[in-house]
């Protein structure tokens, strides 16, 4: 999709990208993805590579977005070794900015579909929500001390995190002269809720689970494999913030199949509790609140972006605000 943020590259370029990584020979570039920030290629030399490329350093981002691009290769490490999720190597990184003034990494290309591109039953369509609610169970095994976006700095607990989250993007959107309202209302709710929020466990959290960044593969004997790509969004957080993509839009409550499957491989049961609801709210009004603000930064009103997300801005603050206005 287009968007103001990607630092495009010609294909010279991507060669002494390349070169550079020691990679030669390459023959063939093409972009990649329907991703709206990195900029992203399929490249061919002796295998077939993907080149993700970040924004260009004088660009305006979000707050959480600054070096994210290398916050995506420290999530892939611990996704690799900590749990059995299929996720690409990474073959080299580069900070530096001596050929472009960007980071960029090169990193394996796997086999597979987009999710919401693959064709299948609607048996297998269920079959494989079930083992992406399995795979945020396992990625919700990896637990740290402290909350918030590694780029950002770190908390003690999740309240602060949360409002640290909150404030920055209240923040950005000053940052282009805008008001975000329904920011600051929030942001009050969390202080109405502080003590549900301080006692939240700390687990690694993706909240970028959507079937764009999960690839589907058909083995031999006609069982379907996915790989999961893209965690740059990921922080250390609220397990129940990752519920947001499963079953979406339903609330919490209602994504009876994702949960069941989650709990099924979960050493902690989610149990829809009133705390937990209240938690859910939070993840669909933080969400809300970055699509609001985002648009300013990525499209104008020209881009299908911008109209895509106020509507799903609106439905996703109108749910949370229902909940925290009235939990039950």
């Amino acid at each position: 999709m287009v968007s103001r943020t990607k630092y495009l590259l010609d294909d010279d370029t991507v060669k002494r990208l390349f070169k550079k990584a020691g990679i030669t020979g390459v023959t063939g570039i093409a972009p990649l993805g329907a991703g709206e920030y990195n900029a992203v290629y399929a490249v061919k030399a002796d295998k077939e590579y993907v080149l993700k490329v970040a924004p260009a350093e004088d660009v305006p981002v979000l707050t959480y977005e600054k070096n994210m691009l290398q916050s995506e290769v420290y999530w892939y490490n611990l996704l690799r070794t900590q749990t059995d999720i299929r996720v690409p190597e990474v073959y080299f990184e580069d900070a530096s900015k001596t050929i472009i003034p960007t980071a960029y990494f090169i990193m394996e290309k796997m086999d597979g579909t987009q999710m919401d591109k693959f064709r299948m039953t609607d048996s297998e369509k269920e079959v494989c929500a079930r083992k992406v609610a399995q795979m945020v169970a396992q990625l919700h095994k990896i637990q740290n001390p402290k909350f918030g976006y590694i780029q950002n700095g770190l908390y003690d607990n999740w309240y602060g995190a949360l409002t640290g989250m909150l404030e920055n993007l209240i923040r950005d959107a000053a940052r282009v002269g805008k008001k975000s309202p329904k920011g600051e209302k929030l942001l009050r709710f969390a202080q109405k809720y502080k003590s549900i929020l301080e006692d939240v466990p700390c687990t690694m959290v993706n909240y970028d689970a959507w079937a764009p960044n999960m690839l589907c593969h058909r083995l031999p004997n006609g069982e379907i494999e996915i790989a999961w790509i893209d965690p740059e969004r990921s922080f250390w957080g609220d397990r129940i913030f990752d519920f947001i993509c499963l079953e979406f839009p339903k609330p919490l409550q209602k994504k009876k199949l994702s949960v069941r499957a989650y709990n099924e491989a979960s050493d902690y049961p989610v149990t829809c509790s009133r705390a937990e609801c209240i938690r859910f709210a939070f993840a669909e009004g933080v969400m809300g609140l970055i699509q609001e603000v985002e648009k300013y930064y990525r499209y104008t009103p020209h881009h299908f972006g911008w109209w895509r997300n106020i509507l799903c801005a609106a439905m996703l603050y109108k749910s949370a605000f229902r909940t925290l206005e009235n939990p039950r």
